[in-house]
């Protein structure tokens, strides 16, 4: 028998682990961790190096996390909310709203989620409660209209990636130009691996009226877009890592040359190449592992 799309509990045979289990896979779990060490990582190696720990365990930072948390929490959410059909074809291994959790208390948890960080987050400062206020409704916008629209979607989820490198700086306002800069390269690789992300999910996407980039522009024309970001980046970390051997500061030079520079330069070769399904899949990985290269050579400036 077949679980009613409202039931709002995972299978009663399921064990604590598996509801565990279900609740991290539809709030991302491992995303939000990510999103967590970025901010860490920008506080203590950007903002304050000299007084890292101090930084870190500053209260009002804390609570800017959490809010940050709670309404990237609430956008995952609402998303497999509105991609339930969708992701029965392009992900039908991974559903959990409809299934695992209820529609209903997934909405519920999305509302509640979203208005506790912006308050959270309000409280900190005027300008981080716009900012989170604003990536609650981009969230909401990019689930319900914006990821069915070509770039449109791949642009809104961008600029929610740089807007978490920025919160803590918005919060101290140091005026510190790294961060700005690992904003832009956050962006720039993210337009990338949303794009590619397009290209590995059209089938699903096409069934369902969604106009993306690749369903517009063809495979073709998206992987040159695609493309044309990852030159941007590109080009920002070479000045980098120019930057860097001027300075003396040959760690930080090597490590993005062998975290970033190197693998993303083989990501473009890739892409070029690149013509089926686990193709994409495996470069919207290697995406992944460039973002995480970069996001930690924080570690080493900060040194």
């Amino acid at each position: 028998m077949s679980m009613p799309v409202n039931s709002p509990v995972v299978p009663a045979a399921a064990g604590p682990l598996a509801r565990w289990g279900q609740l991290a896979r539809l709030v991302r779990l491992p995303n939000l961790l990510i999103i967590v060490l970025t901010m860490a990582l920008t506080q203590a190696c950007l903002l304050a190096p000299e007084q890292p720990l101090a930084a870190l365990l500053d209260v009002r930072f804390g609570l800017v996390v959490l809010a940050t948390v709670c309404v990237a929490a609430a956008g995952y959410i609402i998303n497999d909310y509105y991609d339930v059909k969708i992701d029965a074809i392009n992900r039908p291994g991974t559903l959990v709203v409809g299934q695992a959790v209820g529609r209903r208390s997934a909405m519920m948890a999305h509302l509640v989620l979203s208005v506790e960080g912006v308050a959270v987050a309000g409280a900190m400062s005027r300008v981080v409660g716009l900012v989170t206020a604003g990536a609650a409704l981009l969230l909401w916008g990019y689930s319900a209209r914006f990821k069915r629209l070509a770039l449109v979607g791949n642009l809104s989820i961008a600029a929610l990636t740089a807007a978490s490198v920025l919160l803590p700086e918005l919060l101290r306002r140091t005026g510190s130009a790294a961060v700005w800069a690992y904003a832009l390269a956050a962006f720039l690789l993210t337009v990338v691996r949303e794009i590619i992300k397009d290209i590995e999910d059209m089938r699903g996407d096409a069934q369902h009226g969604c106009r993306t980039l690749p369903i517009v522009a063809g495979v073709a024309r998206s992987k040159w877009v695609a493309g044309l970001f990852l030159l941007l980046l590109l080009a920002l970390v070479s000045g980098a890592v120019l930057a860097a051997f001027g300075q003396g500061e040959w760690r930080m030079a090597l490590w993005l040359l062998g975290t970033v520079l190197g693998p993303g330069a083989m990501l473009g070769r890739q892409l070029l190449r690149a013509d089926r399904r686990r193709d994409f899949a495996r470069l919207s990985l290697l995406c992944k592992l460039v973002m995480l290269g970069g996001v930690l050579s924080m570690l080493v400036l900060g040194r």
